[in-house]
């Protein structure tokens, strides 16, 4: 077990008390992998920018991939939901997308559904009537009815996976602490472009909008058995 109750610290919470021991059902308790797709696996053509994002492709194919595979398999196991959000607009030609999708740049995006670059990564592909949520936002909840299931399903704790957690971790992980859900976010399951955003980005939204844990951490959450 890490010690998780005083990691990620920020100037907020440097000096404040442990927070109480997680406690998870299975029948209220989704996992929610978000926009771990193959888009974002490609390496670029251009030599000098595949050197700089080599940190983070290493970080995704030994570390993020495989562990968010073990924690969806490990949900299945024990029956807990596993759901999945990615980016990926209705129309070709993307006019659907929110404006922070069309703004040039990094964030500019056009991912029309059903094309491969806007799929989930072969290693995590949803099984069975497991549930994906479309989005053209930053946050999951914003512009999907990821909100309402959650509800309709009885979920009251949501585990956050996914890329970038500076970004679309980030918002989803604010709206659903606006929305009085409990999140834990595996910070092994998660990435951003660089380890220095990722950890401040942490650093900067647990204890207050979730508790930041890893990966060893989850199975002692539930009950034995």
């Amino acid at each position: 077990m890490s010690d998780w109750k005083h990691a990620y610290r920020s100037f907020y919470y440097e000096k404040a008390e442990a927070p109480d021991d997680i406690v998870l059902g299975v029948d209220d308790t989704a996992v929610l992998v978000v926009d771990i797709q193959n888009t974002y696996m490609e390496v670029p053509d251009d030599a000098d920018e595949a050197a700089r994002w080599a940190p983070f492709f290493e970080r995704m194919n030994g570390v993020v991939i495989p562990n968010t595979a073990r924690l969806a398999d490990g949900a299945r196991r024990r029956g807990v939901e596993v759901m999945f959000a990615r980016i990926a607009c209705l129309t070709e030609d993307g006019r659907d997308r929110s404006l922070s999708q069309k703004k040039p740049g990094f964030n500019y995006l056009l991912l029309p559904k059903d094309r491969d670059d806007s799929q989930i990564v072969p290693e995590l592909t949803p099984r069975g009537d497991e549930i994906t949520v479309l989005k053209t936002t930053d946050s999951a909840l914003t512009g999907t009815n990821l909100r309402l299931m959650l509800h309709n399903m009885g979920i009251r704790n949501v585990i956050v996976a996914g890329i970038f957690t500076d970004q679309c971790i980030s918002s989803t992980v604010r709206s659903l602490a606006d929305e009085s859900f409990n999140v834990i976010v595996v910070e092994d399951c998660c990435a951003a472009a660089t380890m220095e955003l990722h950890r401040h980005e942490l650093e900067a939204i647990n204890m207050i909008y979730c508790h930041v844990v890893q990966l060893e951490d989850v199975d002692g959450f539930f009950p034995a058995g």
